[in-house]
């Protein structure tokens, strides 16, 4: 129940009925369209909004469903329930056409049987009866009209009309030649008058040809005959006619008689066919609005996750502007939200788009939210917005304000949304607040879930005092002077009344004179909601922040962990590897010493043949070991220590603190890009120690790093987004920027393209969230200009 009877329209649920509207096909479709109205049954509720969900995850992922012909068929069935009557050529037509698009959606939802439950429901049981598609086949074409062959007697029919036809046309063709020869005729060929053929004869020949003068020139200079023997043929055609259209009209008899037996069954396929349009055109909108499916509740509670209000968002689509997401909650514990803050803060969007989407869920629609907000079940759902004064019922904007008040109060529940808009304003605030108060007492103690949006401060202090009641506040900067739209909950906003009225220039006289003559009390409260503001302000940005740093964690912990895995994974492969090169080495080492042996006791000692065989054996021993350098005194390390060790790529380092080593995979001036798995990480050259190439362990790990190596050096700082949604293009910048980061480059090019710039602005909006992005800035115009954007990196 919605109360008063305006209250949907003024929320702006009767637009939203009207662009669902739009999309649809068939007229029966948009008659249910205008039939929706919020539902109460929890079952139905779900069962609508599956439906939906379904049919918009079916237009986004699957091939498109058949639904070329919508034509109405329940009018048509009614028709045929009369007996004696019959259906023209036109109708039979039209009902094929929609009976094969039945067919072909049944069929289409047959091949994917249990892909989409709730939309299979629509068709549930309904069989697909061909003999009616057969027996209208039989008598209608592929243009809508009775086959030749439809009946013998029409066959007969139509072959006696064309050979009259025929017979008649030459006849007329030799008397036209005969007349043309004598000179009887005038300029022209033959012509039809009154349905007749007839030869155009100049006035003084009139007699020469036997016949009947159907029409005669403007000037009277010409008749137009038909010759006496063609109009015996002439007539016999046109009784062939008539014969014509009395078959016609008895196998088109006939064809709706056998019909009639399937009315029930023609009502359910036009049945069929207004639901699938119906729930079409609900989920083309959600597609339009970015529409999505809650979580529904039993519970009379709302929980909006960077929810938006449905129309701002498609007013601001042509725009390129961006819609500020709601988050809000209303449950047991929090049931009514006092919202306050600053005029044009977005206030009164804040409560309608609460009411939208409640109205919307409840009446089936999906609604511009996360999937993880969760809305329950309303019975009543009542609104004061605007100003209801009304002449003809002697109500001044308080006095109707009030009537509203005392319905609210009396008719209120635990199953009761209540949303009300600049809360006892209309009349004397010394007077307005307290009543106001009053009846947010009245509805907080009968349970009842709401919104209101107030500037006056004892409603503010009534709800910090209150159980059940929570204040919240609109975000204000007090540095730029511009409302922020984001909604908090917890404290109260303030009016900002004299800020905003210094920004549009009022005098400073008068706004000194004013503030003399509010009390200091007052004064020192709106001081305090300001600083309040700024705190709140400040605290925002830094959970921003935080934010973004814990999602950086995060990303690092998971390739930590992958590491983990991989090391722990091969570490037994590595070791048993190298242990068996350790023991072939050892047996080669044997073998080449027992040769040595073999070779000084077979040269019996000669001093150059041992010479030569000890330096054979050390050539091979090189092969194996790397010989350390002779250790430099203490002051030829400290000189090698002050010099600056070069680092080049493919190097491995230790890092000191932690005795990691890590692969050097790219260098770029002072920074080095290290590997350690699939860890990455940029560290200063004076942050690390060089290490003498491995051979055993790195050659183990080489196929695991040359992965990472070719990656880096693969990588361009440019990144291509252009036909990308916006979270996949947000995906590949972030995925980019952090390569970027980590690997040195001063900058990252992203190619966004123009379009209406709603990319560009997103792109933009949350490149500046990002930390280390320092500027940015357009391409050259000759090099496309708005179409890319330049992030440069810290």
């Amino acid at each position: 129940m919605i109360y008063p009877d305006n209250a949907a329209e003024k929320l702006g649920f009767a637009d939203i009925k009207a662009l669902i509207k739009a999309k649809c096909l068939s007229d029966a479709g948009k008659e249910l369209v205008e039939k929706i109205q919020p539902q109460t049954r929890f079952e139905q509720l779900d069962k609508f909004l599956r439906q939906a969900h379904e049919f918009k995850e079916l237009l986004t992922n699957d091939a498109p469903l058949p639904v070329d012909h919508l034509y109405p068929i329940k009018p048509l069935a009614d028709k045929v329930r009369v007996e004696g009557a019959f259906l023209a050529e036109a109708d039979f037509f039209n009902i094929l056409l929609s009976l094969k698009t039945v067919f072909a959606i049944i069929r289409y939802f047959n091949e994917r049987s249990g892909t989409y439950p709730s939309l299979e429901i629509l068709f549930e049981h309904l069989p697909i009866e061909r003999n009616i598609v057969l027996a209208i086949e039989r008598v209608i074409d592929e243009k809508g009209k009775v086959r030749a062959n439809a009946s013998p007697a029409l066959a007969d029919i139509l072959s006696g009309i064309a050979k009259a036809e025929q017979q008649a046309h030459k006849r007329i063709d030799q008397v036209f030649r005969m007349a043309q020869q004598n000179g009887w005729t005038a300029d022209g060929n033959l012509t039809i008058r009154d349905g007749r053929l007839c030869i155009p004869v100049l006035a003084e020949n009139k007699r020469k040809i036997k016949g009947w003068i159907h029409d005669e020139s403007a000037t009277g200079q010409t008749a137009y005959i038909e010759p006496e023997e063609v109009f015996h043929l002439n007539n016999q055609v046109r009784n062939l006619e008539f014969e014509k259209r009395r078959e016609i009209v008895r196998i088109l008899t006939v064809l709706t008689d056998q019909l009639r037996p399937h009315v029930p069954l023609l009502i359910d396929y036009h049945n069929l066919l207004t639901k699938v349009d119906f729930v079409r055109a609900k989920a083309l909108f959600a597609l339009d609005i970015e529409g999505h499916m809650p979580e529904l509740s039993k519970e009379a509670s709302v929980s909006l996750v960077n929810a938006r209000h449905p129309l701002l968002l498609l007013n601001f689509k042509g725009s390129g502007q961006t819609v500020v997401p709601l988050n809000v909650n209303i449950d047991q514990a929090q049931r009514i939200i006092v919202v306050s803050g600053p005029n044009a803060g977005g206030k009164s969007v804040c409560m309608k788009t609460i009411g939208l989407l409640q109205l919307m869920v409840q009446a089936g629609l999906l609604i511009p939210a996360d999937p993880t907000s969760k809305l329950g079940v309303f019975d009543r759902i009542f609104a004061d917005i605007g100003d209801d004064q009304s002449i003809e019922s002697d109500l001044s904007t308080y006095s109707a304000h009030l009537s509203k008040m005392k319905y609210f109060s009396d008719h209120a529940n635990a199953k009761t949304l209540v949303l009300i808009d600049e809360f006892g304003t209309g009349t004397d605030p010394m007077f307005g607040g307290p009543i106001a108060e009053a009846v947010l007492e009245v509805l907080n103690r009968k349970s009842a879930r709401g919104v209101v949006t107030t500037h006056y401060s004892n409603l503010k202090v009534f709800a910090s005092n209150t159980e059940g009641v929570e204040n919240a506040s609109m975000l204000f900067d007090n540095v730029a002077m511009r409302p922020l739209y984001i909604l908090q909950t917890g404290k109260p906003g303030s009016s900002y009344a004299f800020e905003i009225a210094q920004k549009i220039g009022l005098n400073t006289a008068i706004l000194q004179a004013a503030k003399q003559k509010i009390g200091a009390q007052q004064k020192r409260v709106d001081t305090l909601l300001v600083d309040l503001e700024r705190d709140k302000k400040e605290v925002y940005d830094t959970k921003v922040a935080i934010a973004q740093k814990e999602r950086q964690l995060a990303r690092l912990k998971a390739d930590n962990e992958q590491l983990q895995a991989y090391l722990e994974e091969n570490k037994k492969t590595i070791l048993n590897k190298a242990k068996e090169e350790a023991r072939e080495i050892i047996r080669n080492a044997n073998k080449l010493v027992e040769n040595t042996i073999s070779g000084i006791k077979a040269s019996q000692a000669d001093k150059q043949k041992t010479k030569m065989l000890r330096q054979q054996l050390n050539v091979e021993l090189d092969k194996h070991t790397d010989r350390p350098a002779a250790l430099p005194s203490s002051k030829d390390a400290k000189q090698i220590a002050a010099q600056e060790v070069s680092i080049r790529v493919g190097d491995w380092v230790k890092i000191p603190g932690t005795g990691n080593e890590a692969e050097v995979i790219g260098v770029s001036k002072n920074n080095l890009v290290l590997a350690m798995g699939e860890l990455r990480m940029v560290k200063k050259r004076s942050e690390v120690e060089p290490i003498a190439k491995k051979s055993g362990s790195r050659a183990s790990r080489k196929t695991y790093h040359a992965s990472i190596s070719e990656n880096a050096a693969n990588f361009s700082p440019e990144v291509d987004v252009r036909g990308m949604r916006t979270e996949a293009a947000l995906y590949e910048i972030e995925k980019h920027l952090d390569k970027a980061v980590m690997m040195g480059f001063p900058s990252l090019k992203i190619i966004h393209g123009k379009g209406d710039g709603i990319l560009r602005k997103f792109i933009r909006d949350y490149l500046r969230k990002y930390g280390e992005v320092t500027r940015m800035e357009d391409e050259h115009a000759d090099r496309g200009g708005e179409g890319i954007t330049y992030a440069y990196l810290d």
